[in-house]
């Protein structure tokens, strides 16, 4: 019989270590820059030596971006708009979580967008994917011809820009409310949409 006050431990797969440790590193970069991330807090959160660590991810660096690819793909789940609502609300709303997303995140976002988190062009790649993720909804949702989706690629930069800048003000000193700001980057959207060919 076990004595239920031990945790049974159970050896995990490498796909399911590899998932537990950029777990740990993405909880952890919330509160500190990725590149202040210790791998020795990594591997201590994890129960694992620092040796072990570097079975999964052979180097710091492809343990930060295996972090950062990670924090793409959740920020792309955290912005996307409700499927049910009509298309230009979609797009209302996408840009809405958008602009909350980097808000939270800002330094976070910033490096990213800055590639100061790792010395890495792979860090590019992942914004990009961020970039051409949030610019395939918008096409969706608004039926863009895939001639302008150009068009709403530059505008998600420029809508960065806006949150960026506007996030950078204490709350109470902002120039415009959220709900503003984003009726503007929609609003800058459909003129863009309407003046290019």
């Amino acid at each position: 019989m076990s004595d239920p006050e031990v945790p049974v431990r159970r050896r995990l797969t490498a796909d399911d270590r590899r998932r537990q440790l950029v777990g740990i590193g993405l909880a952890m970069i919330v509160e500190k820059p990725i590149q202040d991330l210790s791998l020795d807090d990594v591997a201590a959160e994890a129960g694992i030596s620092r040796g072990l660590l570097f079975h999964y991810f052979a180097t710091k660096t492809d343990f930060y971006l295996a972090c950062v690819a990670a924090a793409g793909r959740r920020m792309l789940r955290n912005t996307a708009p409700d499927p049910a609502l009509p298309g230009a609300e979609q797009a209302v709303e996408t840009t809405r979580l958008m602009v909350e997303q980097i808000e939270r995140r800002r330094g976070f976002y910033l490096a990213l967008v800055h590639g100061h988190a790792v010395a890495d062009p792979r860090v590019g790649e992942v914004m990009d994917s961020v970039r051409d993720g949030s610019t395939d909804r918008v096409v969706a949702a608004l039926d863009v011809p895939a001639r302008q989706r150009d068009v709403v690629r530059a505008w998600w930069a420029y809508t960065e820009d806006r949150a960026l800048t506007w996030s950078a003000v204490p709350t109470g000193e902002r120039p415009v409310p959220l709900s503003v700001l984003v009726e503007e980057c929609v609003a800058a959207l459909h003129a863009l949409l309407a003046i290019s060919p």
